[in-house]
């Protein structure tokens, strides 16, 4: 296997700058649990544990991202250890509980924001030639079927192609919504969060520091004269990740409990899936939404949502 080594992560205060090896033709990050534990502060024993829940969850499949690996140990003799890929070095990195996980978290949620906001700056070049792409394209014969149909597969891109150009401008429009049939209520939020299992949880998950999970709740509903502020259950909806991701009303899961209410909210008004029984809001995409709200700006409050919107109404 061909080798290279890199810094997967260095910590600010320089105690951490950890090279690992790279199979340079797959290209794959692999690292034993000493290093996992070296890499977030932590115990061998406490990666153990959290690597043994994502299993256990079903988050990883251990066939996937675990292998046998020779290690050299200091006493200068190989040894047969597993190895575990980026897949689950990330999961535990957003388990553990030490200040140098929540330093790698900072440092992978920048990474995921850049990925997705400054990454269409990046690629704007390429999106105005595929538009000239479709506009030639356009031009052509009926009865060219190979063109038409390539022509097709593109224009099928274009809301999202479009929807990036609306965030950029900071002018993302907010699609009608649907009427909604159920009203949440703060006890029936206890009642969910106190029904979420995380293995290796604090007794910290879901502790109130204060009314604002209550006001959070009811802000959704909020309104003037028989007018509501928010009319919708997508727009509804979108205001709750939001409020219960910024307020940080509990000492610990805010983003976890923001994101499983938001799910539960859209299936109690029959809009968590789409008329084929498929997913409105793909995984990834709901990561990357309650990510970005939590390190979005208060005056990116409304893009925010109208992105969820965005997300919900396609």
């Amino acid at each position: 296997m061909a080798v290279t080594e890199i810094v997967l992560f260095e910590s600010s205060d320089g105690a951490v700058s950890l090279p690992v090896e790279v199979d340079a033709v797959r290209n794959e990050v692999w690292l034993t649990q000493a290093q996992m534990a070296l890499l977030f502060d932590t115990t061998k024993q406490n990666v153990s544990l959290h690597l043994g829940n994502c299993f256990k969850e079903g988050e990883l499949e251990r066939e996937a991202v675990v292998k046998e690996s020779l290690t050299t140990a200091s006493d200068g003799k190989r040894y047969q250890t597993n190895v575990y890929s980026l897949d689950a070095i990330i999961s535990v990195g957003y388990r553990v509980k030490s200040q140098r996980g929540v330093e790698f978290r900072r440092w992978a949620t920048d990474v995921l924001h850049r990925f997705i906001i400054d990454g269409y700056a990046a690629n704007e070049r390429r999106l105005h030639e595929l538009g000239q792409v479709v506009n030639v394209m356009a031009r052509l014969p009926e009865g060219d079927m190979g063109t038409r149909q390539v022509l097709d597969i593109v224009r099928s891109y274009a809301p999202a192609l479009d929807l990036l150009d609306d965030y950029d401008r900071q002018s993302i429009g907010r699609p009608q919504g649907s009427s909604g049939v159920h009203i949440l209520t703060y006890e029936e939020c206890r009642e969910v969060i106190s029904h979420m299992r995380f293995g290796g949880e604090s007794s910290l998950f879901g502790v109130e520091k204060d009314e604002s999970f209550r006001a959070s709740i009811g802000d959704i509903y909020a309104g003037f004269a028989d007018q509501e502020a928010y009319p919708t259950v997508e727009e509804k909806a979108a205001n709750l990740l939001y409020f219960v991701v910024k307020n940080h009303s509990f000492l610990d899961g805010n983003k976890r409990i923001a994101a499983a209410l938001f799910l539960y909210f859209l299936g109690r008004n029959g809009l968590l899936f789409d008329g084929e029984g498929n997913k409105r809001l793909a995984d990834e995409v709901l990561v990357a939404l309650t990510i970005m709200i939590a390190e979005s700006r208060p005056d990116e409050k409304e893009a925010m949502v109208s992105l969820a919107m965005n997300f919900l109404c396609t």
